[in-house]
C-alpha cells in the first residue's frame, strides 16, 4: 500500500473514531474487548456479526429517522437531547452501549444498562399535544428497540459484508431481545416474523411531527462534519433513506424515488460501507 493510501486510510479512521468512540479510544476498546470475563454473547453469535460490520453506520442513521416517527419518543429527544449542539455525544453514548453489551464482559454490560436506566429516569415531560412521556416507559422502550433491531438487520442484509441466513436473522433478533429485556422491554420479538408483526402494530401511533422533520433535516442535510468527509456522509445518508419503508417518507418529507434508489442509492450504500470497512482496518 502506498504512503498516500495509508495517510487517507488513517485520516478516515481517525475521523470515524473521534466521532463514534470519542476521546481515548484505546482505553475504551481495551476495557470492552480485552477485559477477561464471561460475555452475554459467543464469538459466533449473529449480534456480533451485525454490530461489528460497517453497515451498522447506515443502520444507526436509519434507526434515528425511524424512531423519530413516534411523537412521544421524538418529544423526549427534542426536549432532553442536545443533538444540535452536541450530535456526536449522543452517538458516542449509543455506540458505547452497543459495543459494551455486545462484546464486553457481563458485569460491564450490566453497568451500561444501569447507566441508561438512570439517565432515562430524568427524561420525562409532555409532548406538544399534551400527552405525558417517560423514557423508561416499557412501551416507548419497545418502539425504540424495534426501530433499532429492524434498522440494523435491514442494513446488514443490504450493505453488510456478510448476509445473514434466515436462521441467523432470527437468532439476531433473539440476541437483541436479551438486551431489550435488561432495559425493561416487555415481550420483545425473538424472530424476524415477530419483529415485523410488532412493527406493524405500532403503525397507528406513528406520524410526522415538526420535531421529527427538523431532526431529519439536521441529520441528512446539516451534518457537523469536515467538508472533505461530507460526500461520504451524504452517501451514507442516502443509503439510510433508501432502506426506509416507503410509508415513512412523506411523514418525514423525504423523497421516494424507487428507480433511482435501486440504481444509485443501493450501490452507493454498498460502496460507502466498503470504504468505512477499509478505513477501519488500519495497517500497522
Amino acid at each position: 500500500m502506498s504512503d498516500a493510501s495509508v495517510q487517507v486510510r488513517n485520516w478516515l479512521a481517525d475521523q470515524i473514531r473521534s466521532r463514534i468512540v470519542g476521546s481515548d479510544p484505546e482505553s475504551k476498546n481495551a476495557a470492552i474487548f480485552e477485559t477477561p470475563g464471561e460475555r452475554w454473547f459467543s464469538d459466533d453469535s449473529p449480534i456480533r456479526i451485525v454490530h461489528s460490520d460497517a453497515a451498522i453506520f447506515v443502520g444507526g442513521l436509519r434507526a434515528l429517522l425511524l424512531q423519530s416517527l413516534h411523537p412521544l419518543a421524538m418529544a423526549g429527544v427534542a426536549q432532553h437531547s442536545d443533538y444540535r449542539t452536541d450530535p456526536w455525544g449522543r452517538l458516542q453514548r449509543t455506540a458505547g452501549f452497543l459495543a459494551t453489551t455486545t462484546f464486553g464482559p457481563a458485569d460491564l454490560a450490566e453497568q451500561a444498562v444501569a447507566v441508561v436506566k438512570r439517565v432515562h429516569e430524568r427524561v420525562v415531560g409532555f409532548a406538544s399535544d399534551g400527552r405525558p412521556y417517560a423514557a423508561n416507559d416499557p412501551h416507548l422502550l419497545h418502539w425504540v428497540h424495534l426501530a433499532e433491531t429492524d434498522s440494523f438487520l435491514t442494513t446488514q442484509q443490504r450493505y453488510g459484508h456478510v448476509r445473514l441466513t434466515p436462521e441467523q436473522a432470527d437468532r439476531y433478533v433473539e440476541d437483541a431481545a436479551l438486551v431489550a429485556r435488561k432495559l425493561g422491554v416487555v415481550d420483545p420479538p425473538t424472530s424476524v416474523a415477530m419483529l415485523r408483526r410488532q412493527l406493524a402494530a405500532f403503525r397507528p401511533e406513528l406520524r410526522g411531527t415538526t420535531e421529527a422533520r427538523e431532526a431529519a433535516r439536521f441529520l441528512l442535510l446539516e451534518p457537523p462534519i469536515p467538508i472533505p468527509a461530507r460526500p461520504a456522509y451524504l452517501a451514507l445518508a442516502a443509503a439510510a433513506v433508501a432502506s426506509l419503508p416507503a410509508w415513512t417518507r412523506w411523514p418525514l418529507r423525504l423523497p421516494f424515488l424507487p428507480v433511482s434508489e435501486k440504481l444509485l442509492a443501493a450501490p452507493v450504500g454498498t460502496a460507502v460501507t466498503q470504504v468505512i470497512r477499509w478505513s477501519m482496518q488500519r495497517p500497522e
